[in-house]
C-alpha cells in the first residue's frame, strides 16, 4: 500500500491512477490529519508527500512520520530552492520530485525506492557484516552499533551498505548517487553530503571526529571498520 498525501484533487487522482496501472495499491489523504489516520490504519510501504498542505505542512508531517517509522518518503513540491530540498533530506526523505512532474517518472522513482528498501531474494541471502562495535544485517535492514539498534532511514541504510561492503574503497559523490539513488544526473550532489552527516550522527561516537565514515577531501567518502 502506498499513501499519497496531496491536497490538489487532480494531482492526487492522476498519481493514484498511474500507481494502480503499475500494480500498486494506493490510498489518498488530503491533509496531515487524514494522513496520520491513514498511516496508522494502512501501514503503507511508501509515502508520497506534498509539502504544501493545509494545516500540518509536509515538513511537520515528515517529522511525525520519522518519529514513528523508517517508511520511505518521496516528497512532492513546487518549491525549487536548494534549502528546501536539503531540509527535506535532513528530515529523512528518500527522494524529492519537483512539480510539475511526469506521473510515469514518479512511478519509476517509486519502483526504484522500493527496490532498495523492500527485502528481496539477494538481500535475504546476504550474510550480516560484522565489524568491531558495528553489525549490519541486510536481511532485516538493521544496524547495531555499540549494542544499540540504530533507526536508519532507507537511504541511510543503503549508503552505509554501499560503503561497508567495500571497506576502505573511496566512492565519489557521483558513484554514490548512481548506486544509492540510481539517478546521478537529476539529484543534487549535496544530497550525499546531507545523508553522510545524518549517518555519522547516528553511527559515530563523535560525529565531528568520525572514525568510520571518512571524508577523502576532493574525492568522496570511504568506510573504515
Amino acid at each position: 500500500m502506498i499513501l499519497i498525501v496531496e491536497d490538489e484533487p487532480n494531482i492526487a487522482e492522476v498519481v493514484s491512477l498511474y500507481l494502480k496501472r503499475a500494480g500498486f495499491n494506493a490510498v489518498l489523504a488530503r491533509d496531515g490529519l487524514e494522513a496520520k489516520i491513514a498511516f496508522e490504519s494502512e501501514q503503507p510501504v511508501l509515502v508520497i508527500l506534498d509539502l504544501m498542505l493545509p494545516g500540518i505542512d509536509g515538513f511537520d508531517l515528515a517529522r511525525w512520520l520519522r518519529g514513528r517509522s523508517n517508511v520511505p518518503i518521496i516528497m512532492l513540491t513546487a518549491r525549487r530552492e536548494e534549502h528546501d530540498r536539503i531540509s527535506g533530506f535532513e528530515l529523512g526523505a528518500d527522494d524529492y520530485v519537483l512539480k510539475p512532474f511526469s506521473p510515469q517518472e514518479l512511478v519509476s522513482r517509486v519502483r526504484a525506492v522500493l527496490r532498495r528498501t523492500l527485502p528481496d531474494k539477494t538481500s535475504s541471502e546476504e550474510k550480516p557484516l560484522d565489524f568491531p562495535g558495528i553489525r549490519i544485517e541486510p536481511q532485516t535492514r538493521l544496524v547495531i552499533a555499540r549494542g544499540t539498534e540504530l533507526g536508519l532511514t532507507a537511504k541511510e541504510f543503503d549508503l552505509l551498505m554501499l560503503l561497508a561492503r567495500h571497506p576502505r574503497q573511496v566512492f565519489t559523490r557521483k558513484q554514490i548517487l548512481e548506486n544509492v539513488w540510481g539517478d546521478p544526473d537529476y539529484i543534487d550532489p549535496s544530497t550525499v553530503t546531507v545523508h553522510v552527516r545524518r549517518l555519522r550522527e547516528k553511527i559515530e561516537t563523535d560525529p565531528s571526529n568520525p572514525r568510520h565514515i571518512i571524508t577523502v577531501w576532493g574525492v568522496g567518502y570511504k568506510f573504515v571498520p
